[in-house]
């Protein structure tokens, strides 16, 4: 999903990383700008994150973590934060706390 007739993409700062209890990590994401995009855009999406230092990484969602109840486009819209559980990082360093993140 990238910007296309002047509509920003979005772009989530990640508040907690962790490592998940089953492999892989947990992103807690907060929508920093443009819209939020749809549950379905964010499923099994490739995102690029770059850290504060300017190191990048790409990882892979598997799927969502559910510590706050089952993720929805609406609650997402109005909260502008989700839980993603992502695949360790394809390339580069594992993601951490007050990266950037974006739909690649």
């Amino acid at each position: 999903m990238g910007s296309t007739q002047g509509i920003p993409q979005p772009m989530f700062h990640v508040l907690d990383a962790m490592d998940a209890p089953h492999g892989g990590r947990i992103l807690r994401l907060r929508l920093q700008s443009g819209e939020a995009p749809s549950i379905g855009e964010l499923r099994c999406a490739r995102l690029r994150a770059v850290s504060p230092d300017g190191h990048s990484a790409i990882v892979n969602v598997k799927g969502f973590a559910v510590f706050g109840g089952r993720p929805s486009g609406s609650r997402l819209a109005r909260t502008g934060r989700v839980d993603l559980l992502v695949e360790r990082a394809v390339s580069g360093p594992a993601v951490g706390a007050r990266w950037e993140v974006r739909l690649a």
